[in-house]
């Protein structure tokens, strides 16, 4: 699999990460082995995942495979803090005091001694943004993280984040920012993604097939073992069942015909060459999914289907953007 630097910084990630946020919950350890194994055999380094995500059951899965499957030097570990629903609602929790209570946590269920990118896995207004990047320069100076992150952050609050970490030596620099992006959800493109360009920042795109969406097995109804089915996703994935979505997912599937692939890998090759992209990170439920998205890293979209997918979905853009 290709290898691409994450934004200026020296650190080369393939061009697919394996995302799992379902792992230790829809996906067990023995389903988790399998992806692993997959993955690695792709190519693929880049792994996320997050303190928040199966109440931390994702990064103790992912623990208890490291050294089994892969050796951890072979792997970039990813993982996000600042989000948790051990309550059983999603609590956003950003203060330095958390933060690096979440690190520790999360090394200790990974059994690592540093993680290699480490992400705000969301922006609060609640807590001083200084306070909050103090998290970052300290996981940096005490070893903890290698490189860090910010996720889900809209363009000020990303342009403010990377120029802060830039004013004054010694601050560790923002590296990435993980945001949705796929062709059912373009919004980034106004804003976010040229702020990433200008700043150095490496794009890592979470839900590149707008949620499963894309693959196209919504079409004609909802499959009882998809994520729409299920009471944890109905309404993450419900947003995209709209008639905007279904235009784009029919463009995507008749373009799929065309070129003799699956529906996944035209959307999840359009999304992974998108200018400034550095990896999709891409989740599955099954082995078997995972290996559907693997065999995009031989796909090319022709110009012509990537224009006429570009008009498909494009986002409404108006005063700054079309000035």
């Amino acid at each position: 699999m290709e290898q691409r630097h994450l934004g200026r910084t020296g650190l080369k990630v393939s061009r697919l990460a394996l995302g799992t946020m379902t792992w230790g919950r829809d996906t067990d350890e023995h389903e988790a082995r399998d992806q692993l194994t997959a993955f690695v055999e792709a190519g693929g380094t880049l792994v996320d995942t997050a303190a928040g995500y199966a109440d931390g059951d994702s990064e103790r899965v992912l623990g208890r495979l490291l050294g089994k499957v892969v050796r951890r030097d072979e792997l970039v570990l990813a993982t996000k803090a600042g989000v948790s629903r051990h309550t059983g609602q999603r609590v956003v929790d950003v203060s330095r005091r958390t933060l690096l209570a979440e690190l520790d946590a999360s090394l200790r269920r990974l059994d690592v001694d540093a993680i290699d990118l480490w992400q705000v896995h969301t922006w609060s207004a609640t807590v001083p943004f200084e306070e909050t990047l103090s998290a970052l320069d300290f996981a940096v100076t005490s070893g903890r993280a290698r490189y860090v992150g910010v996720s889900n952050y809209t363009s000020w609050q990303t342009a403010m984040a990377a120029t802060h970490q830039r004013a004054w030596p010694g601050r560790a620099p923002v590296a990435s920012t993980q945001v949705e992006y796929s062709l059912l959800q373009r919004g980034v493109e106004r804003e976010v993604l040229p702020a990433a360009e200008m700043l150095g920042l490496g794009v890592l795109p979470w839900s590149p097939l707008g949620r499963g969406v894309l693959t196209g097995k919504y079409r004609f109804g909802t499959p009882a073992d998809s994520r729409a089915a299920s009471p944890h996703f109905e309404r993450f994935v419900g947003i995209y069942l709209d008639k905007r979505s279904q235009r784009i997912v029919d463009a995507v599937c008749r373009a799929a015909d065309g070129l003799g692939l699956a529906p996944l890998e035209v959307a999840l090759a359009w999304v992974r060459d998108r200018p400034g992209v550095t990896a999709p990170v891409v989740g599955a439920r099954t082995s078997a999914q995972l290996r559907g998205s693997l065999t995009v890293e031989d796909v090319e979209l022709p110009p012509e289907i990537t224009l006429a997918l570009d008009d498909v979905s494009a986002p409404p853009l108006g005063h700054p953007e079309q000035d």
